[in-house]
């Protein structure tokens, strides 16, 4: 028989919530289905079965309260006038067809929402509303009602502004690119259907008009060009920017001499349309992954608001939160300062900062840090240090501003583009040198043009950003997100690996868990995980979790010792579960205890204990297999070493390093590069954010990679790790396929140069062969990545 929720999907257990004859798992599945149905929404139903999102940890809706102030609200709309508002929210738990279709038919739901669209691969929400009818706040609280909670962070508000005039400069340079290209094409059409310079004051007018035109695309679009080169070359620099400002600067001033002198029309055309393309290439860059924030600080972590109960219990913003103030942290919520704990009982989860997987139990006036999550009841906190003086913030500002690579690689364009540019300069001064001295120095101005102008490196200049950015992009598709395409060259380098254990290695929140002892009877089997389930403790939980099909029966008395176990009565029989020398009556036999162990009596028997270990990534072995053929291993954990028998069986011993600390781990990548190696690191937590800034490739593994991670060069889909070695494969395939379209662009101006040199070669055959060399490298290289990205990674 199903027994399956109708909204989500999940079972519904021995006692179901049962409406008009449909199941379901808890009253929140319910109460969405309701209210589904009461506004005949029921389609949301017919593009996937059980499509809903589950949510059992509601969030409480006052904490949303922070959303009626002005400042904020400010900050997050998009647009705001005759009160009509715009916003983008991103939500995570969008998943399937039916959620875009029930959020883009919000307005069922709510009369004041006009426009709704869901942007599926960034999961993010742009509605527009009326906020006489529906608030910023009353939106997202509908929202969350039928289980699509926002997810908004400080960072949020405070860099949207920033990331907008950085995206609309360049689109404003492109525009005027555009639109001068456009006009001097269009204004060329005369003489390219007559064959020949047009005479006369008409003709005059046409070149004067192109030529004013090229003011504000040579010194307003393409000035990013030459205002790099000019800094670069005063520090005594040569890179990529270089060779193309002198090509931008030889089209120029010979157009400019050309028209003022009143020989031609120079070559307005061919500059509009290389700078035009130019900047798109540029623009195609910073927009091939956007998905994903990576240089995220700590306030991507911390809430926006927290709940301060100074006489009345407010919601407000946390910059607002001052030292004295007091604060209502529920379950499951972080704690945003170094504080003193007031009322209750704390059991707080410092896995992200410490990298130990186990909570740590507080009682009241113990201190509490910054960055742990409270996994049980609602407690009161006394803040002792303000938010940018916290433990979790000195940490991060620790990593930002600790030991920086002692090899900083240069692009690999830039190595060459510094040859490059200066083999063309030598080449075209000796050919005007030597036209000017065999012929004349119109003929000598000609060679040194169409030198210049047929060695511009425009394809070489497109070679790294369509390659990597094309890699990027299958990157993206197979679950490797990466932060810009130096870290493609960067990873092509390691020779090192180090890795996290807990929520790299291994998989969060699951365990193996075995039996050692004498066998258990059905009803003793029953007792324990009776007594298990009341418990909140990792290992008690991973016993429940294990065996969840079990019925439970009556507990009474239940008592919790912090660090040692739980007791109670179940079915009047007395079990305990814990440290071997709180279960054991026979102290002799307390030094048998093991590590990860949960051990049992039942009526003050000592029946055995339960081994709990991790439960490691799939095809682990495979990967860590791989790698150790061509790179170094290494394993540092924030963990005891309980598990070091088992790693040892897929990496050296000598090489796993346990209970280490965020520090410890920063300073051993350190100790590793200062030896000359080139490290990748491999983490999850803020614990490891020191170590990824001293790395030469920071990798984050995330079973969401919309979570927060730190700082790093790449996000991992964590359901991607057996392909691990296969990316590291991929990106030096990608490397090999630059230095191919390099061969190419040489090839080009080789046969170019030797056209030009000879005087055979007009200018405007020139400016002709530049595109057709771009065209031709970015063909190749956007074919050759797709072929080889899934032939590598299929």
């Amino acid at each position: 028989m199903d027994n399956k929720c109708v909204h989500c999907g999940a079972d519904c257990g021995k006692s179901p919530i049962v409406w008009e004859e449909k199941k379901f798992c808890c009253n929140g599945c319910k109460s969405v289905y309701q209210l589904l149905n009461d506004s005949q929404m029921q389609q949301y139903y017919e593009f996937q079965q059980q499509p809903g999102i589950r949510l059992n940890d509601a969030p409480h809706l006052s904490k949303y309260a922070y959303l009626d102030k002005e400042d904020v609200k400010e900050k997050l709309y998009e647009f705001f006038d005759n009160d009509i508002a715009k916003v983008t929210l991103y939500i995570p738990s969008i998943h399937c067809a039916s959620c875009i279709w029930l959020l883009e038919h919000l307005n069922k739901l709510s009369k004041g929402v006009k426009h709704a669209a869901v942007n599926f691969v960034q999961k993010k929400y742009t509605v527009t509303f009326n906020t006489k009818e529906i608030s910023l706040r009353e939106l997202v609280e509908l929202l969350v009602s039928i289980h699509y909670v926002p997810d908004v962070s400080l960072q949020d508000l405070d860099n949207k502004g920033e990331k907008k005039s950085q995206n609309k400069a360049l689109l404003y340079k492109i525009g005027v690119a555009g639109f001068v290209f456009g006009n001097v094409m269009l204004y060329s059409l005369p003489e390219y259907f007559n064959g020949e310079a047009i005479e006369g004051s008409f003709g005059s007018f046409l070149y004067y008009l192109m030529y004013v035109l090229t003011f504000p695309l040579v010194f307003y679009s393409g000035c990013d060009y030459l205002i790099s080169a000019s800094k670069n070359l005063v520090k005594g620099i040569v890179n990529i920017d270089l060779p193309i400002a002198i090509g931008i600067l030889a089209l120029f001033f010979v157009t400019s001499y050309e028209v003022l002198m009143g020989i031609g029309p120079g070559y307005s055309d061919s500059l509009s349309g290389f700078l035009f393309f130019l900047l798109l290439g540029r623009w195609y860059q910073s927009k091939t992954y956007q998905a994903l924030a990576f240089d995220r600080d700590y306030k991507s972590y911390f809430p926006v608001a927290v709940t301060r109960l100074n006489g009345q219990e407010e919601s407000v913003l946390l910059e607002e939160v001052k030292e004295g103030d007091y604060l209502l942290i529920r379950n499951k919520e972080l704690i945003p300062a170094d504080s003193i704990l007031v009322e209750g009982d704390a059991l707080v989860d410092y896995s992200f900062v410490t990298g130990e997987s186990a909570p740590v139990l507080k009682k009241k006036d113990d201190f509490l840090y910054a960055g742990g999550v409270q996994t049980g009841g609602a407690i009161t906190i006394k803040v002792n240090k303000e938010v940018a003086q916290s433990h979790l913030t000195q940490l991060w500002n620790q990593s930002e501003n600790g030991p920086v690579n002692s090899k900083s690689l240069t692009s690999l364009v830039d190595k060459i583009s510094g040859k490059f540019t200066l083999a063309v300069i030598i080449i075209a001064i000796a050919g005007f040198a030597t036209w000017f001295y065999i012929d004349s120095f119109k003929a000598a101005l000609m060679v040194l043009t169409s030198v210049l102008i047929v060695a511009c490196p425009c394809a070489l200049a497109l070679s790294i950003p369509f390659t990597f950015g094309s890699s990027m992009r299958i990157f993206g598709e197979k679950g490797l997100y990466i932060k810009n395409t130096e870290v493609i060259e960067r990873l092509t380098h390691i020779d090192t690996i180090v890795f996290d254990k807990t929520g790299t290695l291994t998989r969060p929140e699951e365990s193996n868990v075995e039996f050692h002892g004498k066998p258990l009877s059905d009803e003793e089997l029953k007792m324990v995980v009776s007594l298990a389930k009341q418990s909140t403790h990792p290992l008690s939980n991973a016993i429940s979790s294990f065996y969840q099909d079990i019925n439970t029966l009556e507990t009474k008395a239940y008592t919790e010792v912090a660090g040692r176990g739980v007791f109670a009565k179940v079915n009047d029989v007395a079990v305990r579960l814990g440290a071997l020398e709180y279960v054991a009556d026979n102290a002799g036999e307390k030094n048998s205890a093991q590590a990860s162990a949960v051990y049992i009596s039942i009526n003050g028997e000592l029946k055995g204990y339960y081994k709990i270990g991790n439960k490691y990534r799939t095809g682990i072995e495979k990967v860590l297999g791989k790698l150790k053929l061509k790179y170094t291993l290494y394993m540092l954990s924030g963990d005891n070493d309980s598990e070091k028998e088992n790693l040892a069986q897929m990496m050296d011993e000598d090489k796993l390093h346990f209970n280490q600390k965020p520090q410890d781990k920063m300073n051993f990548v350190s100790k590793l590069q200062q030896e000359g190696r080139s490290v990748l690191m491999t983490g999850d937590g803020l614990n490891d954010s020191g170590a990824f800034m001293s790395s030469d490739v920071a990798l984050s593994l995330a079973d969401d990679i919309y979570h927060f991670s730190p700082a790093g060069d790449a996000i991992l889909e964590a359901a991607k790790f057996e392909k691990f070695h296969q990316y590291i494969r991929f990106a030096q395939k990608s490397l090999s396929i630059v230095k191919q379209s390099f061969l190419i662009s040489f090839f080009y101006n080789a046969i170019g140069l030797g056209f030009a040199i000879s005087g055979n070669l007009s200018p405007v055959i020139a400016a002709i062969l530049m595109p057709v060399s771009s065209i031709t490298v970015v063909a190749f290289t956007t074919f050759s990545t797709r072929l080889y990205g899934n032939r590598i990674l299929k």
